[in-house]
């Protein structure tokens, strides 16, 4: 039964990804039909320019569009990434539920950007769509932590005690790190305010006391 329902949830992850590739593939599709016969290129929802630079900052070609320009600027054009943030009853990724806490394959969660880190899909999604965000504001915001196996989690509560008794690790098979729910960011002062004004629109909440580096992906319902 737990093979069955391991597969069931890689379906749904898989699904998931399809969905949001099409979505960019569209968006792609749009972007280099905007090329004009005079060489203009138009960004979908940007502004047109003839060797200059749009208003994202992106030097425009004269000659056409490359479909990695135009993928590039469709993605930019139609906002944060598609997601699909379906949580089962008690807050958990459906997709993700049949594998446990911590114990979730490499395969079924998705890197944020070339980080190396590893999140729940559309957490991975919506803080690639954050950084981004925050590097057009000049901020910059390092990640030290995401997914967390169950095995880490116990040697983290064992080398920094469980937070009910004062420490700094949840107990091992609750922790949002364990779900791909959860980051701990690298914030100077600049970007941990930058965080708490902007990471809620992105899903990302400061929902642990004493922990300001913790950063929860709360989707909305």
């Amino acid at each position: 039964m737990d093979a069955i329902a391991g597969v069931t949830a890689r379906v749904a992850a898989i699904e998931t990804r399809f969905a949001q590739l099409s979505m960019l593939a569209q968006g792609a599709q749009a972007a280099t039909a905007a090329t004009t016969a005079t060489g203009r290129t138009t960004a979908v929802g940007g502004t047109t320019a003839v060797g200059g630079t749009t208003a994202a900052g992106r030097g425009t070609a004269t000659t056409g569009t490359s479909f990695a320009t135009a993928l590039a600027d469709a993605v930019a054009a139609t906002g944060p990434k598609a997601t699909s943030a379906k949580l089962n009853a008690k807050g958990i990724p459906a997709e993700l539920a049949a594998y446990g806490n911590g114990k979730i394959p490499k395969a079924a969660l998705d890197q944020v950007g070339n980080t190396g880190h590893r999140l729940w899909a559309p957490a991975a999604g919506s803080l690639e769509n954050l950084l981004a965000a925050a590097r057009r504001d000049g901020v910059k915001i390092g990640i030290t932590d995401s997914y967390r196996p169950y095995g880490e989690q116990v040697d983290l509560a064992r080398r920094k005690g469980l937070y009910s008794q004062g420490g700094l690790a949840a107990k091992p098979g609750t922790s949002d790190h364990g779900w791909g729910m959860a980051v701990d960011l690298d914030l100077n002062s600049k970007a941990q305010a930058w965080m708490r004004a902007n990471g809620p629109r992105f899903g990302f909440v400061e929902d642990t006391p004493r922990e300001p580096w913790h950063w929860g992906y709360k989707p909305k319902s």
